[in-house]
């Protein structure tokens, strides 16, 4: 089974929520991780996990005792994800909105990062605002928002929210992205 192609079809039959029909590349990858400090991170939070891509990059540069925590609500990842034999990695099949319990549940407090695939540009104004605003609400003083988009129009969001936005470019990938970073101050 490609895992290329299999994302493909998921993707094609849940566009709104998965966001892309493609896989994030390595170079994605490698650039959402680049802003997470592991020598000194203990809670990553990871939402729209999708079939693992980005989480398995997460998990290669983990160090010591962090532990991951990744949401996703499509079942057919989720199904995927749940073969991940790690012993830092909670998968959550369930919303974003409900990262404070799920933290809470795990005894692990708030977050030193959250990484983000979630496709924001597809969802109600109301509902991304909400999400947003639970991930700052969430995340420790300094801690960081990590958010993979495909073109710049929820920009807005992240300085409404976070009062900052760092953007960085990456070419290599089908469509090329962008992975906005804002600081909790």
């Amino acid at each position: 089974m490609n895992p290329k192609i299999e994302f493909f079809k998921e993707s094609i039959k849940n566009l709104k929520t998965v966001g892309t029909v493609t896989r994030s590349s390595k170079f994605v990858c490698k650039e959402m991780i680049s802003h997470v400090d592991f020598s000194t991170a203990k809670t990553i939070v990871e939402i729209g996990a999708g079939d693992g891509v980005i989480t398995h990059h997460i998990l290669d540069a983990l160090q010591g005792d962090t532990q991951l925590v990744s949401f996703e609500v499509n079942e057919y990842f989720c199904k995927i994800l749940e073969q991940i034999e790690h012993p830092n990695f909670n998968l959550v099949q369930d919303s974003a909105e409900k990262i404070e319990e799920y933290l809470t549940k795990l005894n692990l407090g708030k977050a030193d990062y959250i990484v983000s695939a979630v496709p924001f540009v597809a969802f109600p104004d109301d509902l991304a605002l909400r999400i947003v605003e639970t991930c700052a609400a969430q995340l420790k003083p300094g801690g960081l928002f990590i958010q993979l988009h495909y073109s710049l129009l929820t920009k807005k969001l992240y300085e409404g929210v976070f009062g900052n936005v760092d953007v960085n470019f990456v070419a290599i990938n089908l469509p090329p992205a962008f992975v906005l970073v804002s600081e909790k101050k």
